[in-house]
């Protein structure tokens, strides 16, 4: 739920509105604005606008990000690509690269009315454990359709180059990790020495999404029988969906998972009747009809990509590029999550690592 927005994180109000009027959002720059911030989330900065009767979204970068990773105008042309014939894209209105106007660039997207099912919301509406198989088989679903659109047809073919996708990937996560690094964490080093030496060779292509999780849908209502809307675009790229899946099972937790990971970034699938992480993975191959080769690999990949978002965004904090309390403890995420990397290369399989 949106909430009052965050000290040092304000808009910039009157050339907001005056920008509303100019790409015709609103019809009087003297109309009354209400902010509001959404709170859940690490990276950009997500407001509600209320004007005139309507509910727009603006979303920006966070203080202190370099553009890579934050980049409103990719993800602008994410969604405008998407608007032409995927119905679970919101609409994308206008799109600036003027900090003049609020400090940064920005864009402006329809508010998505439904539930969004983070821990908390999963908690307060108290969900029961034969909901949970509903939630994911419609989740898992909508994550199969995204990864048969055909970029192509929507004007994203030259969104990324998925040729030697799982390479680049590789070396570019592994030097974001140490030029953001604060600190000696031993399991990272081997995780990325790893990682670079046991590379799949051969995959599909596909546009991918890289950030898909519970928390970044939007179901229709508490039937979770239809979600309305896939949030949080920034990182959609062209690349192997399997990659997609690895990320998406990182962020997959079950109640055996440590129990540092589980109170200090809780998830709603560690919750009793979601699948466990071999069970997704099982219901992903058998719907999109791909051989799951290298599992461990991908598993490993995306808990160290994981690992380095939360070490980025505890940087930022540590040089004091952002004061929001929560993220204070994210290098201990950073430790467990490249923990939990390591054993599941030693162990060889992505459940049951403690």
């Amino acid at each position: 739920m949106p909430q009052k927005v965050r000290p040092g994180e304000e808009l910039n109000e009157q050339p907001l509105k005056q920008y509303l009027l100019d790409n015709q959002l609103i019809t009087d720059a003297g109309s009354i604005l209400d902010v509001d911030q959404f709170s859940t989330g690490f990276s950009n900065l997500t407001y509600l606008l209320k004007i005139e009767g309507k509910e727009l979204v603006l979303r920006r970068p966070p203080k202190g990000a370099i553009k890579r990773g934050h980049d409103m105008g990719r993800e602008f042309k994410v969604l405008s690509g998407l608007n032409k014939d995927f119905v679970k894209a919101p609409k994308a209105f206008c799109f600036t690269d003027d900090s003049e106007i609020i400090g940064s660039q920005f864009y402006i997207m329809e508010k998505m009315d439904g539930i969004i099912l983070s821990y908390k919301e999963a908690k307060s509406r108290n969900v029961a454990p034969d909901e949970f198989p509903k939630i994911a088989n419609e989740w898992l679903n909508t994550f199969v359709e995204l990864h048969n659109l055909d970029y192509e047809k929507l004007g994203l073919g030259d969104l990324g180059k998925p040729n030697g996708y799982i390479e680049r990937q590789v070396r570019n996560w592994s030097k974001q990790y140490l030029k953001a690094a604060t600190e000696e964490i031993p399991e990272a080093e081997k995780v990325m020495n790893w990682l670079e030496k046991n590379q799949p060779t051969k995959y599909d292509h596909s546009l991918i999404h890289n950030d898909f999780k519970y928390d970044n849908v939007v179901f229709a209502d508490d039937s979770w029988q239809k979600i309305n809307a896939i949030l949080d675009w920034e990182m959609c790229t062209l690349g192997d969906p399997l990659m997609d899946l690895g990320t998406s099972v990182a962020y997959w937790m079950t109640k055996d998972d440590h129990p540092m990971i589980l109170q200090g970034l809780p998830s709603p699938t560690a919750l009793p009747g979601n699948p466990g992480r071999m069970e997704l993975v099982e219901m992903y191959a058998e719907r999109s009809g791909r051989s799951i080769k290298d599992l461990v690999f991908y598993y490993a990949f995306g808990l160290f990509k994981i690992a380095v978002i939360v070490q980025q965004i505890y940087y930022r904090y540590h040089h004091g590029l952002t004061t929001n309390p929560k993220f204070a403890q994210l290098n201990q995420a950073t430790r467990l999550f490249s923990l939990m990397a390591w054993q599941a290369i030693q162990k060889q399989r992505i459940e049951r690592l403690f």
